[in-house]
């Protein structure tokens, strides 16, 4: 992931991941009230993140309200690297609309803004609050954002919270369409989402069942109802809200396959008991 984390916080972001990267991307270091939270891999042209990544840390579920916020730095290289609140009105200046997305780009187009690094997976009650960042979202379709997803959400933070002892590293992130889709051809909606996590410390005493989610697990779920089932099928007998929004749950080295098939890449990272998973080497060519 090319992070850098002590204490439970982000506290150096060495940039860009092994892999990924390149022209037209920009790299966050996610801050908010003058702390770093999580890091974002942000893609200009698409107006929308590649992956967030984050330590997950148990406490508040109650999410905050949402007072979203743009980056000033993507807009002016020399503005403050602090995330800032948009103002009541949502109107901002030329510059930051050509950079980023913005609360209009939302308005009424039929998707979401779905979190890739999730209120829910932070402790504090700022953490929660610096989640939400249009940096941090991707257009997400209702019945993915607040079903089989957020299902999958909660279970990681539930079972991470549980078992981990240690760290818990997790990186999602948005897998695009083969030919690129966009909000009003500005912001690009992804035809997957994907989340992988490790944790190197954990419970020696994990029941049977939960062994095969230890160091690591991933998952990859569906933000198209009419997208093909060769990388995630359907059940038919969902409910007709969820129907076509599945999440197929998979080893690390599963999710590391599909994203080099769709992105490009090379060697697959690895979590191990011995400390933090090294860079992934996903996406050489979406520069």
């Amino acid at each position: 992931m090319g992070l850098s984390w002590a204490g439970g916080a982000l506290t150096v972001c060495l940039w860009p991941p092994s892999g990924l990267g390149g022209e037209g991307h920009a790299q966050i270091c996610q801050r908010y009230k003058n702390r770093h939270h999580f890091a974002t891999l942000y893609r200009r042209q698409d107006r929308t993140a590649l992956y967030s990544a984050y330590l997950v840390t148990v406490g508040m579920s109650k999410r905050p309200p949402a007072r979203w916020k743009y980056e000033p730095q993507l807009a002016n290289s020399k503005a403050s690297p602090e995330m800032q609140r948009f103002p009541k009105n949502g109107s901002v200046d030329q510059n930051v609309l050509d950079s980023q997305a913005v609360l209009q780009d939302y308005a009424q187009s039929g998707y979401t803004r779905g979190h890739l690094s999730p209120s829910l997976h932070h402790a504090t009650r700022e953490a929660q609050r610096a989640t939400f960042t249009l940096t941090n979202v991707v257009p997400q379709q209702k019945g993915s954002n607040s079903g089989p997803w957020a299902v999958l959400e909660r279970e990681v933070w539930a079972r991470l919270g549980a078992h981990c002892t240690g760290l818990a590293y997790v990186v999602t992130g948005a897998l695009p369409y083969r030919a690129p889709r966009h909000i009003a051809g500005r912001v690009a909606v992804p035809e997957y989402l994907w989340t992988a996590y490790c944790c190197p410390a954990f419970n020696a005493s994990l029941p049977p069942q939960l062994r095969p989610f230890f160091p690591s697990y991933a998952a990859i779920g569906r933000n198209d109802p009419l997208s093909d089932e060769s990388m995630v099928p359907v059940d038919p007998a969902a409910r007709r809200a969820v129907r076509g929004y599945d999440v197929r749950r998979m080893p690390l080295g599963a999710v590391e396959t599909h994203l080099a098939a769709r992105l490009g890449g090379g060697a697959p990272s690895t979590c191990s008991h011995t400390g933090a998973p090294p860079p992934p080497a996903w996406g050489r060519d979406t520069a």
